[in-house]
């Protein structure tokens, strides 16, 4: 069938099933917009800024486990969607972005709005292409969709030519893919499969380390029956929260930077380490000379560059999470789980000597109990969102996850300005769900015009201000590590957060006590309307615990330091 470059690419996007796409408009991908108009195979979604386009599909594809789409225009439309394809890359999320570039005849000329997005892409992206010809551009596309929700899954860009995609020609959308360079290993040895079964049988402290790619592979199931089957204690990262679930008896929570004491504890004393999933970050393993010295590890991941890449492996097995533990659990059909008891129980007992725990204040919002009250009033029914700082850690920290891909942050890149929009493509992914962002008074500002998105395409997304009047992160490290010298952190002058709200066609509170915060929340939910909650909370409240960068896991900072 004849038709325009153009045209391909929106009958590729409803080939691979597409149901919504995120972007903005300009000269270079203008055929292709005028195609959009006239398709009705998926919605499009006119964000107001290309950044906020990419961590609309980012949220959508974290939420859905779908490829995300977003489509930005050459120049300045492309390096603004720079950030969400380095956000994206950094935390192995599925999504392809396509750009629009000059006619090929102008790239190398400097010519208006040229850029070389293939260029400026290659170190924040799993693959990427410029399409060169307009017989190739069905299989790129086929290509792009395939690499990034395969193998370890990531980003990819197809930048396509101005005058490919004005080109007339025979459409042909390709049924098979033919990589022969690219082939991802599922399987996992099976010889080192059973020698980590046997590992853990003789180990007396084991402890499962879960990674984001737990969630990624979709093996939450098959994780927690590992570790009810085996009863070997667990613990979380940042990216992982919702994996085993927060009532689980034999998860003690996040570990890490911020991680609670138990956590980091088992982590510094374990003699195995289990790690699915997870690629050993330096806001997890802290000093790496220090790091879980005393235990052999065993390392699961599909991706064999992240194998050994940070500390030494005893049991590297390359291959898929659910392959893996399905092919385990069969080599621990006879394993005792009393092995682990006397190990339990010590774990408990740090547990019991430094929990997870706050001062509350019937004086003053303490933000801890903003999250706990949000996680008792809509719990397991929400997608919780975040930006980066305090309030993500206090997120991570004190919201009762339930479920994976229930918790969506920016985790390895730490993108400010990222929760609102990865909200807005949560809610489009699933409408019948709350989507609740949680925010800061500095990262709200970074993306607040998608109220006007949001307004103008119904996405009741509910904007939740942890507001302290710094840039809280930032502000706690001043006073911990520069002398309390609060260096242009201070963010005392802002927008009245209600007016704003309103002026852009949604709903805005300020709340100041619990009984106000509790009314909002459930006025919010009710209005279903997008909305900017502006919540004080107590201003120099800090996280905790908290390891010095650089420190040893076991060397943390566990009382509450705070400024009057």
């Amino acid at each position: 069938m004849q038709m325009s470059g153009a045209q391909m690419v929106c009958e590729a996007l409803i080939a691979e099933g597409v149901k919504t796409v995120f972007g903005y408009p300009g000269g270079a991908i203008m055929n292709v917009y005028d195609a959009i108009y006239k398709q009705d195979g998926f919605e499009h979604i006119l964000n107001r800024h290309e950044q906020a386009s990419v961590h609309a599909a980012d949220g959508y594809a974290r939420s859905t486990g779908k490829v995300g789409v977003a489509m930005v225009t050459s120049g300045p439309g492309f390096t603004n969607a720079v950030t969400g394809l380095a956000t994206a890359y950094m935390d192995s999320i599925p999504m392809v972005v396509i750009s629009g570039q000059v006619p090929l005849s102008l790239i190398g000329t400097d010519g208006f709005q040229e850029i070389d997005a293939v260029g400026i892409s290659r170190p924040c992206t799993k693959h990427n292409y410029l399409v060169k010809t307009l017989e190739e551009l069905p299989r790129v596309i086929k290509e792009a969709f395939y690499i990034a929700k395969s193998g370890r899954p990531g980003p990819v860009l197809v930048d396509i030519p101005k005058d490919i995609t004005a080109e007339m020609g025979e459409f042909v959308y390709p049924n098979e893919i033919n990589l022969p360079t690219y082939r991802p290993n599922y399987k996992g040895n099976e010889r080192q499969i059973k020698k980590a079964a046997d590992a853990i049988k003789a180990a007396k402290k084991p402890l499962l380390y879960i990674g984001g790619g737990v969630v990624l592979s979709n093996a939450s199931e098959l994780v927690r029956k590992l570790a009810q089957k085996t009863q070997i204690p667990a613990v979380e990262t940042l990216m992982a929260r919702g994996v085993m679930g927060a009532d689980n008896p034999l998860l003690l929570g996040m570990l890490g930077m911020h991680g609670n004491y138990s956590s980091n504890m088992a982590m510094s004393e374990a003699d195995l380490i289990i790690s699915l999933g997870a690629r050993f970050d330096d806001r997890v393993t802290g000093k790496l000379s220090e790091f879980a010295k005393y235990a052999d590890i065993i390392h699961v991941d599909i991706d064999p560059a992240n194998i050994g890449k940070l500390v030494d492996v005893d049991y590297p097995i390359v291959g898929d999470i659910n392959v893996v533990i399905e092919k385990l659990l069969t080599f621990l059909e006879d394993i005792d789980p009393d092995n682990y008891h006397a190990w339990r129980e010590i774990l408990g007992r740090y547990d019991s000597l430094h929990p997870q725990s706050y001062q509350d204040s019937d004086e003053v919002l303490k933000p801890q109990w903003v999250i706990e009250r949000i996680g008792e009033l809509v719990g397991e029914d929400a997608i919780i969102t975040s930006d980066v700082g305090q309030h993500q850690m206090w997120t991570a920290q004190h919201y009762p996850f339930d479920r994976p891909r229930q918790w969506i942050n920016s985790g390895g890149l730490g993108t400010m300005g990222f929760g609102f929009p990865a909200a807005l493509g949560a809610k489009r992914g699933n409408p019948e769900k709350t989507v609740i962002n949680i925010t800061g008074d500095g990262s709200i500002l970074m993306n607040i015009q998608e109220l006007v998105t949001a307004a103008e395409y119904e996405i009741p997304v509910i904007n939740i201000i942890l507001n302290n009047h710094f840039l809280g992160m930032v502000r706690q490290w001043q006073t911990f590590f520069y002398d309390k010298r609060y260096s242009e952190t201070d963010l005392s002058f802002q927008p009245n957060f209600k007016a704003l709200a309103e002026a852009c066609g949604g709903i805005g509170y300020d709340v100041t006590t619990k009984e106000e915060f509790d009314a909002a929340l459930r006025d919010a939910i009710a209005q279903n309307k997008v909305c900017l909650m502006n919540v004080a909370i107590h201003r120099f409240e800090n996280v905790m615990p908290m390891v010095p960068a650089g420190g040893a896991l076991y060397n943390m900072l566990l009382e509450h330091k705070e400024d009057q």
